[in-house]
């Protein structure tokens, strides 16, 4: 679960701002099953966030952040390239590197992940787990004015011997150590901890952003039959008018492959997978909406997926159309629906940036409860930013579970929960924020100025 994310000079983040999922004490008596322990800790971490604000304030800056700290985490780099960092724009010191720190948990224990970074460096990096009010450094990194890098790290020299030599290298300059274990050695390597920790950045933790599809769907629909059932059941209850999903997986060869793509574009797919650089399982997306997927295992062997939406028209008959024709909110609903099922069966955490694009408020709010109400059994998350104003029901979440983002003076954003405001629960939270109370809403001039003028 993710328990805390900080973030300085990053796009509209000037000063440090921390976006926090620990549950306020004040609120133990309003949604206590919302609550889950933290590992050796009296706190808290909490099941769902919603985020609040205006257009350009930094809802989505804050999924970018944490989108560019599992960047770092997992991605290698190439020689002397850029960190692809994006400071603060107003800052006049251009040299300031930008900071990230993320608590989360994974192995049910408590970890701290963060970095400095500046163009072409990563200047420090740590990774420690937290216990109590004591911290118990992993590793700790740092990136001299040479570009040498050098880690500290007196657990890992407990784990094998090729660790121990990989933290006396200490790995390229702009690239974080934890990306440069998991390139450089197998899990057996470097152990069930390290392993863990990836596994979170890797598994774990998924970010759908506006403009993403769920990139396994065709896969899963057609290999999964406990999630094609719920994906089609829970269509049709949302009244989109979906009866049921047809999946169909067909074996291809690589000409076939060739001609439903550029030619260098499947060959380095192939390449690609043929190398094992993505674990021996590749997915491409068609035009079209459906899906090319190359499985090695032995011999390499491609698929074409593709999904079908059956309706059961009024004489009772069945019409299926491809997925690609339905309507972007029955789509987008689909991208959500791994969520659901996900959170019933496994530890998960959700991140999903402007969750109402093409979303009815109403589906908005159920989904959001039945994500709730589903995951009492995991320790699954979710978290979304929007604009949809019916979540702001203290029925449905927390005041420490409902956040809002605005910008300062100075053009940066801040962050802040309701948990702060004193507000009853009998209260129209939902009325409140959209006269500004809690601030996070547009500030409009007075557009009668820039109407074109009629002659009298």
């Amino acid at each position: 679960m993710l328990v805390s994310i900080s973030v300085e000079n990053f796009r509209s983040f000037s000063g440090e701002e921390t976006f926090s999922m620990v549950a306020s004490e004040r609120l133990a008596g309003s949604h206590s099953d919302h609550a889950l322990p933290i590992p050796n800790s009296s706190e808290k971490v909490l099941r769902a966030a919603v985020l609040y604000g205006a257009n350009g304030a930094g809802k989505s800056n804050l999924f970018k952040a944490l989108r560019y700290v599992e960047r770092i985490a997992l991605r290698t780099s190439k020689k002397n390239a850029n960190t692809k960092r994006e400071r603060y724009l107003f800052c006049d010191d251009l040299t300031k590197p930008s900071s990230f720190d993320l608590q989360f948990i994974a192995n049910n224990k408590l970890y701290r992940f963060g970095f400095k970074v500046d163009e072409l460096h990563i200047i420090e990096e740590w990774l420690i787990e937290v216990v109590g009010r004591k911290e118990k450094i992993i590793y700790e990194r740092t990136t001299d004015t040479n570009g040498i890098v050098m880690v500290d790290a007196p657990e890992l020299s407990k784990i094998g011997p090729k660790l121990a030599a990989l933290a006396m290298i200490g790995g390229p300059q702009n690239q974080s150590f934890l990306a440069t274990i998991s390139a450089t050695l197998n899990s057996s390597e470097y152990g069930d901890e390290i392993s863990g920790i990836l596994r979170w950045f890797k598994s774990t933790l998924t970010m759908v952003a506006p403009d993403e599809s769920y990139a396994e769907l065709g896969r899963d629909l057609s290999e999964n039959i406990d999630f094609l059932n719920f994906a089609g059941d829970f269509l049709k209850a949302s009244g989109t008018g979906v009866d049921h999903l047809i999946p169909q997986k067909t074996e291809i060869s690589e000409d076939d492959l060739r001609s439903l793509l550029p030619k260098e574009v499947a060959n380095h797919f192939i390449d690609v997978v043929n190398g094992d650089e993505n674990n021996g399982r590749g997915i491409v997306h068609l035009p079209n909406g459906n899906e090319v997927m190359i499985e090695k295992a032995g011999e390499s062997r491609i698929y074409k997926i593709s999904i079908q939406a059956s309706h059961t028209l009024p004489s009772g008959e069945n019409f299926s159309i491809e997925l690609n024709e339905e309507s972007d909110g029955t789509k987008r609903l689909l991208d959500f629906i791994p969520a659901l099922h996900q959170s019933k069966n496994k530890n998960s955490v959700y991140f999903i940036d402007e969750i109402d694009r093409s979303m009815h408020p109403m589906l908005v709010w159920k989904f959001l409860e039945f994500f709730l109400r589903s995951c009492n059994s995991s320790s699954s998350q979710i978290i979304v930013t929007t604009h949809e104003s019916n979540l702001l029901d203290l029925e449905l979440l927390r005041r420490d579970e409902i956040w809002f983002v605005e910008k300062d003076q100075s053009l940066s954003t801040r962050i802040y929960s309701l948990a702060d405001f004193a507000v009853r629960t009998d209260q129209a939270i939902q009325k409140h924020y959209l006269n500004g109370r809690f601030g996070a809403v547009p500030f409009l001039g007075n557009l009668e100025n820039i109407l074109p003028q009629r002659n009298k």
